[in-house]
């Protein structure tokens, strides 16, 4: 058996939907796949907006003020879900543990992933490592991304090269002006 953790792959994954909101429910499941999750989903006609408040909810834990709300926050999404690991051994990738029921909902299998994965990623790597770009801190600038930060050193504060490029443009010119 191997210890799926939920961690990086399901921030990555809110993160995408976050910045990226697909136009239909096609494009929420679609997503899933790109970011590893092959097991199909029931479908419910409230499937798209209710995914919707899950990642509005998940955004409530990135633009936390401070690590004990972000906490306060995550526990009460995870507490919401009430999903309990099971093992499953699916598609030939081998004993493995997932949150969530073959019957539920994208929501509720959403929901719990990304809860379970935030919570995983924060307390593995630091509960600073998932904000807003900080491009969009700078007057004028609109980049209101998610930047979950997967590098080595944990000192990821752009989204996108572009925005990072962007904001050392601006200290280059704010220096020589």
């Amino acid at each position: 058996m191997h210890l799926n953790p939920y961690g990086e792959y399901a921030v990555l994954l809110a993160a995408s939907l976050a910045n990226d909101w697909p136009r239909d429910r096609a494009g929420i499941e679609e997503r899933t796949r790109e970011f590893g999750m092959t097991q199909p989903f029931p479908v419910a006609c409230d499937d798209h907006p209710r995914t919707r408040a899950v990642i509005d909810g998940w955004l409530e834990v990135v633009d936390a003020a401070d690590e004990d709300r972000r906490a306060r926050a995550l526990n009460a999404q995870m507490a919401a879900v009430t999903a309990y690991p099971r093992l499953t051994d699916h598609d030939d990738e081998g004993w493995h543990l997932h949150y969530r029921d073959d019957e539920h909902a994208l929501p509720h299998v959403l929901a719990a992933v990304i809860s379970v994965g935030t919570a995983l990623h924060l307390t593995t790597r630091g509960m600073h490592r998932l904000r807003r770009c900080a491009a969009g801190e700078e007057p004028g600038d609109g980049c209101s991304a998610v930047v979950v930060d997967v590098t080595r050193n944990g000192r990821q504060r752009y989204c996108s090269v572009r925005c990072a490029n962007r904001a050392a443009v601006r200290r280059h010119r704010a220096r020589h002006a």
